[in-house]
């Protein structure tokens, strides 16, 4: 399985936030030291933001930085909001009506596919950000 780029950067992010939690830290500074471009910063930041993960304050005295404590932060709770998709084969998605699959109706590929995405899932579930932060797991 591969996360994709936002989720990927999204951990970057609030790992950063995490390590410089001491003060309020700007979308020019973390994009310098994340290398991540500003404006794909700024998406993450704003969804982040929604999801309540992190806070943003405007001004001139603003800035970002967590909206919790890292360990209060789950892993499997930012992957699940910040991955726009987890089907991995066509006959996974939701609404789909009709596949170019002949085998759908006859094949099991989407029941092994669901619990190993569940495994990979629950397997997030035991850390936090606070893990992320450690030398060692």
């Amino acid at each position: 399985m591969q996360l994709s780029k936002f989720s990927d950067y999204s951990f970057r992010a609030l790992i950063y936030l995490a390590e410089h939690d001491d003060t309020l830290n700007t979308i020019e500074n973390m994009a310098s030291e994340l290398k991540i471009s500003q404006n794909h910063l700024k998406k993450i930041i704003h969804k982040l933001s929604k999801g309540h993960f992190i806070q943003t304050f405007r001004g001139r005295e603003g800035g970002i930085k967590l909206a919790k404590q890292p360990k209060d932060i789950g892993l499997s709770d930012v992957l699940l909001y910040t991955e726009v998709n987890t089907d991995f084969v066509e006959c996974l998605k939701h609404n789909i009506q009709h596949t170019a699959c002949p085998y759908q109706t006859s094949c099991n590929l989407k029941a092994i596919i669901h619990r190993a995405k569940d495994s990979f899932i629950q397997e997030f579930q035991k850390y936090s950000l606070q893990d992320l932060l450690q030398a060692e797991i």
